[in-house]
């Protein structure tokens, strides 16, 4: 009974099927069933048409503009912290940089950082109204 149940498996070398001279049960039963359609995206359906979108847009707008503050001065960076009248002022904090600002690696990854959690913010705040 167990060498009967052997052989009425799949048998697999590796991740491709031992192929063997007569069709086993399965093949045989995937060629009897018709082929199912897919009902759903499932957890990794993708949307083709986010580039453009009103999200994309958000998130595009609000991270440049982000990036844009911080690398003109508008914005506290490693090289110009606030006071407590929220006056930049000028110091130096000893990273290495070769642009003239002085704009560094952190400041670009803290500046996109909030620039994307405020995009986050606005998308969600609309889509909370319903405008979006």
């Amino acid at each position: 009974m167990a060498t009967a149940m052997m052989t009425s498996l799949p048998q697999f070398n590796g991740l491709r099927p031992t192929l063997s001279s007569s069709p086993s049960p399965v093949q045989s039963l995937q060629v009897a069933m018709p082929a199912m359609k897919r009902r759903g995206k499932g957890a990794l359906g993708a949307r083709c048409d986010f580039i453009g979108s009103p999200t994309n847009l958000i998130m595009i707008t609000s991270t440049s503009l982000m990036l844009f503050a911080g690398r003109f001065g508008l914005a506290p960076s490693a090289n110009r912290k606030a006071t407590a009248g929220l006056k930049l002022e000028t110091r130096d904090s000893g990273l290495q940089t070769g642009d003239p600002a002085g704009f560094t690696l952190a400041d670009t990854l803290a500046c996109g950082s909030v620039g994307h959690i405020i995009g986050v913010g606005v998308v969600l705040g609309l889509k909370n109204l319903g405008a979006l």
